[in-house]
């Protein structure tokens, strides 16, 4: 398995705003402790983008790791949208159809996406608003999801869930915009093959990182010094600088950025027995997850 020197967790935003409170972006080298990257007055995704461009022209051997779905499930209906003919046939595909529908929508939102007719059928959009094909319960659940919940490994949320504090579907979809929007200048994994040097994208659920930490099962927040301090110290990391403010987006990224420098060189994490070929260019994978 090749080596990275530097690697990244973006605690990612589905919010509508230009510069949401959510995003929180961490680093760690070689030596010493994880760092946030903190611009003035916060993040845009629209930085985040710039940020990831930068980085393909400078090549840094970084994995960077985004806290969000890079797909939707397709496998469960053999199909990202049942009873659409416009539905694509692979993540990519997909990727582009967000992208173009949501054009003219600022700060890489998805406002126009989910007011599709077609595409807002597969959705619960609020409180009593849900779409005629959106699945009861849980929602629907791409094979990796699925498998963390089988293998206890994590307890994902159905991108198609668009209400309450744990929904994932505005960060992954405008999270999506953003891939297409890189426009292969940094590969993808598993969509795409994991070159030699250079930075590499994958999707992580910091949820796996806190338990790996140490942190229990259902308190996995970290919101306080002392919290940090003991995730920190279980993953034989440094302790960072005083940050300004604890909350839960900035520590889950200093955090996952120290678990992904400790398991980035096993193999094994690349190459999960669950995930085939099939799987990861329709509805892709979560690093860490095996």
């Amino acid at each position: 398995m090749r080596s990275f020197s530097h690697f990244a967790c973006i605690d990612w935003s589905g919010a509508r705003i230009e510069r949401p409170d959510g995003i929180a972006v961490a680093v760690i080298g070689p030596e010493g402790p994880p760092a946030l990257i903190s611009p003035e007055p916060r993040w845009s995704r629209a930085d985040v983008l710039d940020w990831l461009l930068n980085l393909a022209d400078t090549q840094r051997d970084m994995l960077i790791g985004f806290d969000l779905s890079m797909a939707l499930p397709f496998f469960d209906h053999g199909s990202y949208f049942p009873e659409w003919n416009e539905s694509p046939d692979n993540a990519k595909a997909l990727w582009r159809q967000i992208d173009l529908i949501s054009r003219n929508d600022p700060h890489l939102n998805v406002t126009s996406f989910l007011e599709h007719e077609q595409v807002n059928r597969h959705f619960r959009h609020g409180r009593g608003v849900i779409g005629d094909l959106f699945t009861g319960g849980t929602g629907r659940l791409r094979a990796v999801e699925r498998y963390q919940r089988e293998t206890g490994q994590a307890n994902s949320a159905s991108c198609f869930n668009l209400v309450g504090a744990a929904q994932v579907g505005k960060s992954s979809l405008t999270g999506m915009r953003l891939l297409k929007q890189l426009d292969s200048a940094i590969p993808v994994w598993p969509f795409d093959p994991v070159p030699g040097s250079g930075p590499v994208i994958v999707e992580i659920y910091t949820t796996v990182a806190a338990l790996a930490a140490g942190l229990p099962k259902g308190r996995s927040k970290v919101r306080d010094r002392a919290g940090l301090e003991q995730a920190l110290t279980e993953l034989n990391t440094p302790l960072p600088a005083r940050l300004r403010r604890y909350d839960d987006h900035s520590t889950d990224a200093l955090i996952t950025a120290a678990w992904m420098k400790q398991v980035a060189a096993n193999r094994a994490l690349w190459h999960p027995p669950a995930l085939t070929d099939e799987i990861a260019q329709k509805e892709g994978w979560t690093f860490g997850v095996f």
